[in-house]
């Protein structure tokens, strides 16, 4: 489900006929892995504790405790039947294993940085708990950073909507804050390939 899906009037309604339900279960299905648009969710949740028609606090512990409970589903369901599934699709889209054992080993030597940034990142934030547990991420390790990165992104989308929403329009904020997601993600993502692709190329120099 997206946001074109759901949209921005609907999750409004919703948050003001469920409150804090909207938020705890749309946070922690999207970080189970269910393209919910969760960062969507907890702006508006911020913006109605803004307007004195939620309670900030609430809000704030609805989306951390929806954001931390989510990424431990997704990040078992990973851990058990994770890779299977990411061979299968690399089968699909012609992506040796080999590659794919690349990509798991850089993520592997980032994961902590993922887990607890990568919910600032659009569409990290869905898949990094279960790459995570595809990783094989050390499970105590893991919990720690889903703890710091919840409740770091969780106060930064609340409080950010709680006080910008009185100065600009939701759905403006919402776009600006989208924007800067899809940025990130795409220099993470440079970040991961790049090393891979001068390894590669330096393998093919030597072999040449």
């Amino acid at each position: 489900m997206s946001l074109e899906l759901l949209s921005l009037e609907a999750l409004e309604n919703l948050a003001h006929e469920y409150g804090y339900w909207v938020v705890f279960l749309g946070i922690m299905l999207e970080n189970t892995g269910v393209p919910l648009p969760g960062e969507t969710i907890t702006l508006v949740g911020g913006f109605l504790a803004g307007s004195d028609e939620l309670n900030y606090w609430l809000v704030l512990a609805s989306a951390t405790a929806g954001a931390v409970l989510g990424d431990n589903f997704g990040y078992w369901i990973g851990y058990f039947g994770g890779w299977p599934l990411l061979v299968r699709a690399g089968r699909v889209f012609r992506i040796e294993e080999s590659r794919l054992l690349a990509v798991r080993k850089q993520f592997s030597e980032n994961a902590a940085r993922a887990v607890i940034f990568g919910r600032f990142l659009a569409l990290l934030r869905i898949f990094a708990g279960p790459l995570a547990g595809i990783a094989q991420m050390p499970y105590p390790q893991f919990l720690l950073c889903n703890l710091i990165g919840a409740l770091s992104w969780a106060s930064v989308m609340v409080t950010l909507a709680f006080f910008v929403g009185k100065l600009i329009p939701l759905e403006q904020l919402v776009t600006i804050v989208g924007q800067f997601a899809v940025v990130a993600l795409l220099l993470f993502c440079a970040a991961i390939a790049l090393p891979i692709w001068l390894e590669h190329r330096a393998k093919q120099e030597l072999e040449g």
